[in-house]
């Protein structure tokens, strides 16, 4: 059994798997209403004040599991029992102020909000602007700035306090990026689930003759260790997936058409993160015509395998809150039937008793480690510029001005300094943006399952293990590195 790194991924582990089983069994319609007593037998509450409460949060987290508020449109929801009501979002002066003289709070607060009562600083509230100023003029560290956790993680500002203090999520600025569903240290927002879609979806296969492939993002290198990616393969097709492919195969064609966009536009903005190309739409419009219009990779690979096969039935599985966005707006061009995140996939393993690192592995080696590399920050401008390079196109023909930008936070920077430019007729401003919402790319996700530093290291491993494979010998698959002994790729299978 896994060791979670936190309460809030075991209940919602333990919530998935249940909903997962009941699926398989046929019976969520007549069980679902037993899984909050199941996860919670009490009688002593462990989390909250009764387990009453605790089994009301339970209830919450099995809507989300089939699905949620199919009414609500955005991918993650406030789960208003589970919200703790944090403390309003402020800056306060705590007990080490020492009522120094020097008053450097008072004479830096653009609003005069700071004033000395008995010896020590006082914040009206009614004018302070949060500027936080006062925060960093102060020499004993004696204000702080206290917000919301899950506010803090919104860069777009999509969350606020609601009615009876709840966190509430503005759906016009919320970009799913998923960054609330961790931050919040109650578990009280989470991501809507299509688990029991992809069960329904693996079981009709062969009563409605059609075949399920499985498409993996890059960032799953090193997600199931102990286990092996060959052995995860081995444990999606033991779930009855027809054929896996590498999403790391649609990002090398990603990169390989986003290049001769670039060529042909000469200034563009990626398109592989959804969560980035949203933001860009909603708070840089002006600048929302440089958006590739180059498919995202899970478009790309899902495209190559329902040409391939009329058959298909594509779901990807990744680390991304977006993608299943993305999905959801049917923004896929019916290439993509539905999407899962790594912490979905392992419930869904547990929920048919499969331990991969117990299994064989099936080889799966189709993408270059350029189109691996996608998976981290700075991993798509590398690309393309590899991209380029093999269209032999040199830097006198061509000057690459990229930047990477790992977080909206940076990516909000990098978007205001490219419209500064582009307002001043600078021509040597950056021509190529690699949005990626996520700080330090898609292995730091939210739906992963380990949050680590390491994980950048896995995903460069498993791109060195592409052992030196071109972006073009990828996409064709004339690169000369013969499959294993009995591999089918997704290709050849679907040709069949």
């Amino acid at each position: 059994m896994r060791k979670f790194e936190t309460t809030v991924q075991e209940l919602k582990d333990g919530v998935l798997k249940s909903v997962a089983q009941l699926a398989w069994e046929g019976k969520l319609t007549t069980g679902v209403l037993d899984i909050p007593e199941k996860l919670i037998p009490g009688p002593e509450a462990k989390m909250r004040c009764c387990i009453y409460k605790e089994r009301a949060v339970i209830n919450d987290r099995v809507k989300m599991a089939i699905g949620g508020d199919k009414a609500y449109p955005a991918m993650v929801e406030v789960m208003k029992v589970a919200c703790d009501e944090c403390p309003v979002t402020q800056i306060e002066v705590g007990p080490a102020c020492r009522g120094c003289i020097a008053t450097r709070c008072v004479h830096t607060c653009p609003k005069e909000a700071i004033s000395i009562i008995n010896h020590k600083a006082t914040i009206d509230h009614s004018k302070c602007i949060m500027c936080g100023k006062c925060v960093s003029a102060c020499p004993y560290s004696a204000i702080e700035k206290h917000q919301r956790p899950c506010e803090r993680g919104c860069v777009p500002g999509a969350i606020s306090m609601g009615e009876n203090k709840k966190a509430s999520i503005d759906v016009n600025k919320c970009v799913s990026c998923g960054a609330c569903t961790y931050q919040c240290p109650f578990g009280a927002i989470m991501d809507k689930s299509y688990i029991v879609d992809v069960i329904q979806m693996l079981q009709g296969a062969e009563r409605w003759d059609f075949r399920v492939y499985a498409v993996v993002a890059p960032s799953i290198a090193g997600q199931f260790a102990p286990a092996t990616l060959g052995q995860v393969v081995t444990g999606l097709k033991m779930l009855g997936f027809h054929d896996v492919a590498e999403v790391a195969l649609g990002a090398d064609m990603t990169a390989e058409a986003e290049s001769e966009e670039l060529l042909e536009k000469g200034r563009l903005l990626s398109s592989c993160c959804p969560a980035f190309v949203d933001y860009v739409e909603k708070n840089f419009p002006d600048l929302a015509p440089l958006i590739s219009h180059t498919p995202s990779p899970m478009v790309m690979i899902g495209k190559r395998i329902k040409e391939r096969d009329p058959r298909a039935r594509v779901v990807f599985i990744g680390p991304c809150v977006a993608k299943k966005r993305e999905y959801q707006l049917g923004k896929t061009m019916g290439t993509v039937d539905c999407a899962l995140t790594f912490e979905e996939l392992y419930p869904l393993f547990a929920s048919r008793d499969i331990d991969p690192e117990n299994l064989e592995e099936t080889p799966l080696d189709e993408a270059s480690g350029f189109g691996r590399s996608f998976a981290h920050s700075g991993g798509v401008a590398a690309a393309v510029a590899q991209g380029l390079k093999e269209k032999g196109i040199s830097e006198e023909k061509f000057q690459l001005r990229s930047v990477s930008c790992s977080g909206l936070a940076a990516c909000k920077t990098e978007l205001m300094k490219l419209r500064a430019a582009l307002k001043t007729g600078n021509l040597e401003a950056v021509n190529f943006i690699e949005g990626m919402a996520c700080e330090g790319g898609c292995v730091q996700g939210p739906g992963i399952l380990i949050r680590s530093p390491r994980n950048q290291q896995d995903v460069e491993k498993h791109a060195q293990q592409a052992d030196g494979r071109t972006i073009a010998a990828a996409v064709t698959g004339e690169d000369g590195k013969k499959p294993a002994k009995g591999k089918k790729t997704p290709a050849a299978s679907a040709s069949k």
